[in-house]
């Protein structure tokens, strides 16, 4: 089963980085990545700039209308209003199976802010010590996950700083 995952980087680069580095652990069959999207808000700019990288995506791998509704829904549909607001909720219950609920679309919107980016990866086949070696020095934060919560705070424990 693959894992949803949502990482938040103090700067408006930090994503691009961590994929890089996270391209490096693919090519050596460390980490499987199924799909990724990267939000990137510097500063000074009124909302973020949003992007699927389709050039890593997997057999599995989610299409561009996943991302854009999941990305969407975090970012952009609270400055629509009430009204799409309520008809892209009715479109958004089916993520509820991955996962992705209301509190994992508040966790990401409230961590998310000007000056930062975030980088959403669907992952498999990682290889967690490797993978921790190779991105220390990375500063990142875990914001959320669809793991049950006692893989999740494990997770969290692993990558601490």
């Amino acid at each position: 089963m693959a894992t949803l995952s949502v990482l938040k980087f103090a700067e408006a680069d930090g994503a691009d980085r961590m994929i890089s580095r996270l391209e490096q652990l693919q090519k050596m069959q460390m980490i499987k990545i199924e799909d990724a999207a990267i939000v990137s808000w510097p500063k000074g700019q009124r909302k973020p700039r949003t992007r699927n990288l389709s050039n890593m995506t997997g057999l599995g791998a989610m299409d561009g209308a996943f991302w854009g509704l999941l990305l969407g829904l975090i970012f952009f549909v609270p400055l629509f209003g009430a009204a799409l607001g309520a008809a892209v909720g009715a479109l958004s219950g089916s993520m509820t199976d991955v996962g992705i609920d209301d509190d994992f679309i508040k966790q990401v919107r409230e961590h998310v802010t000007e000056g930062t980016s975030a980088l959403f990866l669907l992952t498999s086949d990682a290889v967690v010590e490797r993978v921790k070696e190779a991105v220390e020095g990375i500063d990142f934060e875990i914001i959320t996950t669809n793991l049950p919560k006692e893989e999740e705070d494990k997770l969290r424990e692993t990558f601490a700083v």
